[in-house]
């Protein structure tokens, strides 16, 4: 998969030899990452949703954080990845408000798997996310979006806070970084990979 890292980042067309495409999410709670992390990592122009905020969504939108968020995805953002010289990823960015779930269940219709992108000043604002995943039986893995101004905890008080499985992926990235992203979204693959799902008791 080192391929990840180095492929032609202008590539329009898929290479002859892919032999297997997947879809996969890029969720999260509101002003996480999401958008950037798609444009990082997608090889192609990204087709983004991206509407101006009103003053309206100001008053439930919570910018505490994100105090010069201007803008916010409405639909979907999409983008596409070349793992290796037979795979493929197809990126689906989720919008992150709540009043937008209704559009879940389209937009998670044939994935594969999740990558949920978490802040650690915001944890708590992941709990509906994973929720969410869980109640789809929706296999994913969890990467915490390092900000500048964001507090480090250990990968165990994350699992903690989180309420993680030991077999679900915990991994750290820079969603504006195109090798961490890869690094993510490659762990979530891996996850995927040996995933067995759950025989009902």
């Amino acid at each position: 998969m080192g391929s990840a890292l180095s492929s032609d980042t202008t590539a329009t067309y898929l290479r002859p030899t892919v032999a297997r495409a997947a879809k996969i999410l890029i969720t999260g709670h509101f002003a996480v990452g999401k958008t950037t992390f798609v444009r990082t990592l997608s090889e192609i122009e990204p087709l983004q949703t991206e509407e101006v905020m009103t003053r309206a969504g100001a008053l439930v939108d919570d910018l505490t954080w994100v105090a010069g968020k201007t803008t916010t995805t409405v639909a979907i953002d999409f983008g596409r990845r070349t793992l290796s010289d037979s795979l493929v990823l197809y990126l689906f960015g989720t919008p992150g408000q709540d009043r937008f779930t209704h559009l879940w269940d389209g937009i998670a219709r044939g994935s594969l798997g999740a990558l949920v992108l978490a802040d650690t000043r915001r944890l708590a604002d992941s709990f509906s996310v994973v929720e969410r995943l869980e109640a789809m039986g929706l296999p994913y893995a969890v990467a915490i979006n390092r900000f500048d101004n964001s507090p480090r905890y250990s990968g165990q008080e994350l699992r903690h806070a989180l309420d993680l499985l030991p077999e679900t992926p915990l991994v750290a990235c820079d969603a504006r970084d195109r090798a961490s992203s890869a690094h993510a979204v490659i762990a979530l693959v891996d996850h995927l990979l040996h995933h067995q799902p759950r025989e009902h008791v």
